[in-house]
């Protein structure tokens, strides 16, 4: 069963804190390796990273040494650094290594050893491939039943939330507001055509990251388009580029909450608006105390929503962790409890 990072997030400490090895089964670009670095960070501890794919085993299990009549191994730099002191082990592609690599990485998760030399007792093994339910789109192995028995197997899913939740601090404003209006082109998920570019949640930042540094998004041209079309291909790259030359007529958070320019919305959809919260909640509008002008400003929009979309937006202001200030003031906001009764009164009805 597939799970979405931010449930990943909620079991995998369990996992963690019992020193056993974590798999992270997903696609491409899906950000599998952003999550470990972000759980190490959050566990204090540094990241030891190597592409099983990339190694012999020589790599592995390091060289051997003569002392007298007996021969030992000493192992490679980054073993030894997590045999010697707590740190996150990564190995990722393991599905892409030879045999014998994947052998050794057996033993390193059945045992916590390897050619007699034992990890740090602190030390947490993580790995990641590309197999599992997606396995068939790609050119990896497959791991045995007793293989796939020593490791904690996730699947992971992420949603599109996921990726705008991260995205927020990551990727450019316009961007980050592209995918959030046209979610299709976040990623593809069918079966992929030899050769063609498509879409990945990591092409995105790295598209961004070039747009950014090149200031091209400031107006749609021939070079934004082309290259939008080499990171994430010609539908992703045509659809971004119409809406940069469009982008002036967004409505920004800036023009609602703090100009009151609720006229600005009278045409939205539903989807509309729901891109609208999700750009406030990005924002992290509700992280702090809303200023007086914002509350009456929100209010005003609010009474204007459908009754599903304004849920959305009460939900967000009252999640957890937010100031509860900006609940119970913005229910004292003219025309709010009102709209509430409606709300209830339709679906009672």
């Amino acid at each position: 069963m597939a799970i979405d990072f931010k449930t990943f997030n909620s079991v995998v400490p369990f996992v963690v804190s019992d020193l056993k090895p974590v798999l992270i089964r997903g696609r491409h670009g899906v950000g599998k390796s952003e999550t470990v670095y972000q759980i190490a960070e959050k566990i204090g501890l540094p990241v030891v990273e190597r592409r099983a794919s990339q190694m012999t085993e020589g790599d592995l299990i390091g060289l051997p040494v003569v002392d007298g009549e007996a021969t030992s191994w000493n192992p490679p730099d980054w073993f030894k650094t997590a045999c010697s002191e707590p740190v996150v082990l990564f190995l990722d592609e393991i599905d892409r290594a030879t045999l014998e690599v994947r052998q050794g990485i057996f033993e390193l998760t059945d045992s916590r050893k390897l050619n007699g030399h034992a990890l740090h007792e602190q030390t947490v093994i993580f790995g990641a491939i590309n197999g599992g339910e997606h396995g068939s789109q790609y050119q990896v192995g497959e791991f045995d039943p007793a293989e796939l028995d020593r490791w904690t197997v996730f699947d992971v899913e992420p949603s599109v939330e996921d990726w705008l939740t991260w995205a927020a601090d990551h990727v450019d404003q316009k961007v980050w507001d592209f995918v959030n209006q046209n979610r299709q082109h976040l990623e593809h998920k069918e079966d992929f055509e030899p050769n063609k570019v498509y879409p990945s949640r990591r092409s995105w930042k790295r598209l961004s990251d070039c747009l950014v540094k090149g200031d091209l998004l400031n107006e749609a041209s021939p070079v934004l388009f082309q290259l939008a079309c080499a990171y994430v291909g010609f539908e992703a790259g045509v659809a971004l580029n119409d809406f940069i030359d469009q982008y002036k007529s967004v409505v920004t958070i800036e023009q609602l909450l703090d100009k009151g320019d609720v006229k600005a919305t009278k045409d939205f959809s539903i989807n509309d608006h729901c891109a609208m919260i999700e750009k406030i909640d990005a924002a992290k509008v509700f992280d702090s105390i809303l200023p007086a002008g914002r509350l009456k400003n929100l209010a005003k929009y609010f009474v204007t929503l459908p009754s599903e979309v304004a849920v959305k937006l009460w939900a967000q202001m009252g999640s957890s962790g937010r100031p509860v200030e900006n609940s119970t003031n913005f229910h004292k906001e003219a025309g709010v409890s009102e709209a509430f009764v409606k709300m209830y009164a339709s679906q009672n009805k």
